[in-house]
């Protein structure tokens, strides 16, 4: 048996590697197709806010645990709100059409333990990714976005709280929680691994130069 804290801790070391890779710059380069430009990065940001909003509402329609589909319909919400924030930032009209490999593996899982779990993976790796966009604004001289997706980084640290609290209710077991971490972990995986062949197809070294 575990602990929402140690659970995170865990997933967070065991992925220590691929998730700092995914919070280096290098992940912005392969967001935006190696096209570090403000409309590119605003792009790649609606691409990801709208897979996570239609992600999240899929998962609420068919979830019968009432606190857990509260959960995931409050986060739709905000990812929703996300999206809608950024498309009204770029010039032109923007129709998402890139589902990111997280999301896909996020889809896949249609247990709710497991969902919970890469729920919190996906917030991991989703941190660190908005790290690297307010650092692209900060540097843009752009205060005023910048302070925007710092706001979208402390809706990720409180849904890292709500989906804590789901992991007591849903592990009953040593088993569940052993099941919840390995989705964490695929989730993690899922965005790396896309990461890394999007670089390497880019004909750039996924590993950062230290």
């Amino acid at each position: 048996m575990t602990d929402p804290d140690t659970f995170v801790e865990t997933v967070s070391e065991e992925n220590q590697t691929a998730l700092s890779r995914l919070g280096s710059s290098k992940s912005l380069y392969a967001d935006t197709g190696g096209d570090i430009d403000t409309e590119p990065v605003l792009e790649a940001t609606a691409d990801a806010e709208y897979a996570a909003w239609q992600t999240f509402l899929e998962w609420a329609d068919d979830e019968a645990d009432d606190e857990v589909r509260a959960a995931f319909e409050a986060t739709a919400e905000e990812e929703q709100d996300h999206y809608e924030t950024v498309d009204g930032k770029l010039d032109d009209e923007y129709e998402p059409d890139e589902v990111p490999n997280l999301h896909e593996y996020l889809r896949d899982r249609e247990d709710t333990t497991e969902r919970v779990g890469a729920f919190i993976g996906r917030i991991l790796a989703s941190q660190r990714s908005k790290d690297q966009v307010v650092g692209y604004f900060v540097g843009d001289a752009d205060p005023q976005t910048a302070s925007l997706f710092r706001g979208f980084g402390e809706d990720l640290d409180d849904q890292l709280e709500r989906a804590k609290e789901l992991l007591t209710d849903v592990c009953e077991t040593d088993e569940d929680w052993e099941r919840a971490q390995e989705a964490a972990t695929g989730a993690i995986q899922a965005a790396y691994d896309e990461y890394v062949e999007t670089l390497e197809g880019m004909g750039a070294n996924p590993k950062p130069v230290c």
